[in-house]
């Protein structure tokens, strides 16, 4: 089977284009060109016909189907794609004052069986490849005629249970020849696999390590995250505590707010206690209220927010962003599937 070519890093694609007796120079010129989003290799005007053969001998170029596409109020556009294989995948690009944000999937599915997100229900299919990751911004970026100039990896899937095709994404991503984002303009969500967030702290990659904490016990998370039965509260919080020693980056903790589940003034000081003196910032998420889940939004999430605040815990409500189309990750695939 051919190789989808946008899965290569640039140091490995100019390693192939060495063992087919081409200089560097060539495979910097076709990184480009697949960063700018060709979808087939006669686009490559400056690469000769014979390597362009000899590329398409070897190599697929991805190009995912835009099969549903919904734009809110707040201009929140919310993609549904279709992969190469007849997979779908969802990816969100929301509009702020510093720029276009956009939200990737790194997996069909997820495995993870959080009881509040639509991505798990059903399980995973598989993992996206590096190329697959990329394609969300290439595409999404093509449709709307602007540049996406950040990114964060919390749609569908648990991004460290795809950690080598992840990392070969932050690579080309960042990449000068490529889309050239900045480290500093991604953000990584992982609900809290503790080896893999070890090995990311190796990669001195300066992203900003988001993680789904949803509950300040052990007793509580049990209960929403099947993940905090291998890896509890206190081995991710030692976990995180090295990370930020070592990288010397904060912590963003997900705490998505759910009524009369972990929305207590009792909640809030033990979340306090468990973040005391730690480089860190809590994001406040009001739970999407699936159909599946029964869960719902607090009447009062500033309430939440002004607690912590109280006890010196840096605190912010996430903006709500695209309520009107569903966008919560996995509720339009669902949707497909049905």
């Amino acid at each position: 089977m051919l190789k989808n070519i946008k899965d290569l890093t640039l140091e490995e694609l100019t390693e192939y284009f060495k063992g087919i007796s081409q200089p560097a120079f060539k495979a910097k010129q076709c990184f480009k060109w697949l960063s700018a989003g060709v979808t087939d290799f006669s686009e490559m005007t400056d690469i000769s016909k014979d390597l362009r053969k000899t590329l398409a001998d070897d190599f697929f170029i991805s190009v995912p189907e835009i099969s549903r596409k919904q734009v809110s109020k707040d201009k929140t556009v919310k993609y549904l794609f279709k992969n190469t294989d007849g997979t779908y995948i969802e990816t969100v690009v929301m509009t702020y004052k510093h720029g276009i944000s956009a939200c990737l999937s790194t997996q069909v599915g997820c495995n993870m069986g959080c009881k509040f997100c639509a991505s798990t229900i059903g399980g995973k299919e598989r993992n996206l490849t590096a190329g697959e990751i990329l394609d969300q911004i290439i595409f999404a970026s093509k449709d709307m005629g602007q540049r996406i100039s950040h990114v964060v990896l919390m749609g569908m899937g648990e991004p460290l249970d795809n950690y080598d095709e992840v990392i070969h994404f932050l690579k080309n991503v960042t990449n000068p020849l490529g889309l050239n984002l900045s480290y500093r303009h991604i953000s990584l969500s992982t609900c809290g696999l503790v080896p893999k967030i070890e090995m990311l702290m190796k990669e001195k990659m300066p992203i900003t390590l988001s993680v789904s904490l949803h509950a300040p016990t052990d007793e509580k998370r049990n209960q929403i995250m099947p993940v905090n039965k291998k890896y509890n509260i206190t081995m991710l919080m030692d976990s995180l505590k090295k990370y930020v020693d070592y990288t010397g980056r904060r912590i963003s903790f997900e705490y998505t707010l759910i009524k009369g589940f972990n929305d207590s003034f009792e909640d809030a000081k033990k979340l306090a206690g468990l973040l005391k003196g730690m480089l860190a910032h809590v994001n406040l998420i009001p739970v999407n209220e699936v159909t599946e889940t029964g869960f719902k939004k607090p009447e009062n999430v500033n309430r939440f927010k002004n607690w912590l605040i109280d006890m010196n815990v840096n605190a912010t409500v996430r903006r709500e962003l695209g309520s009107d189309i569903d966008a919560a990750c996995g509720q339009l695939r669902k949707k497909e599937m049905k």
